[in-house]
C-alpha cells in the first residue's frame, strides 16, 4: 500500500461515515511483533476505510485486552469461561460506539462475534481482507456474510468481471 503497489481507496467511506475499530490480535502485536505491527495495522485500516472514520480502542496496541479467544480458547469447549473472560473485551468494542470491529486474526473474529451474539451487540465483526476488498472494489457477492445492512450492497467501482 505505502509502495503503491495494492491500491486502495476510502472515499467510498467519505459520504457514508460509517466507523470502524480494529483488534490487536495477542499473538502478533503483544507476543511477538509489538506496536510497530499495530501502527502497520492502523495505517491499512485507516488507509481502507478513512483517518475520519476509525475509533481506537483503549488501551490500544500493546496495551489492547485479550479477546479471550486465543491459546487454544475458543476450541476448548467451554464457551461460558470464554465469554467470562472475553466480557471485558466486548465492554471495550462497545465503548468506541464503532459500527464494525475489525480483526485481523482468525481467533479474534470468532471470538469477538460470538461475544456480539452472546451479549447483544451493536457492532459487526469483520475480517480485514473482508474490508480491505470492499475499498479495492473487489468484493464478491458471496463475501458479504458478515456486513450489515449499511455496507452489504456497497461496491465503489462496479466491475461487471468481478461480481
Amino acid at each position: 500500500m505505502r509502495e503503491g503497489k495494492l491500491v486502495v481507496n476510502s472515499d467510498w467511506n467519505k459520504e457514508l461515515g460509517v466507523k470502524f475499530t480494529v483488534q490487536d490480535p495477542c499473538q502478533l502485536v503483544r507476543k511477538s511483533l509489538g506496536d510497530p505491527i499495530a501502527e502497520d495495522l492502523r495505517f491499512v485500516v485507516k488507509s481502507i476505510v478513512g483517518e475520519e472514520n476509525f475509533i481506537d480502542m483503549t488501551p490500544n496496541r500493546s496495551n489492547n485486552f485479550c479477546c479471550g479467544g486465543g491459546g487454544g480458547f475458543l476450541q476448548s469447549g467451554l464457551p461460558e469461561e470464554r465469554r467470562y473472560y472475553g466480557r471485558r473485551k466486548f465492554e471495550q468494542i462497545a465503548e468506541t460506539q464503532a459500527t464494525y470491529c475489525i480483526t485481523p486474526c482468525h481467533n479474534c473474529h470468532s471470538q469477538i462475534h460470538d461475544l456480539k451474539e452472546h451479549f447483544n451487540g451493536n457492532y459487526h465483526t469483520l475480517h480485514i481482507w473482508t474490508i480491505m476488498c470492499l475499498a479495492m472494489g473487489i468484493l464478491g457477492e458471496n463475501e458479504r456474510a458478515y456486513l450489515g445492512p449499511d455496507l452489504v450492497d456497497v461496491n465503489p467501482y462496479p466491475n461487471p468481471e468481478i461480481s
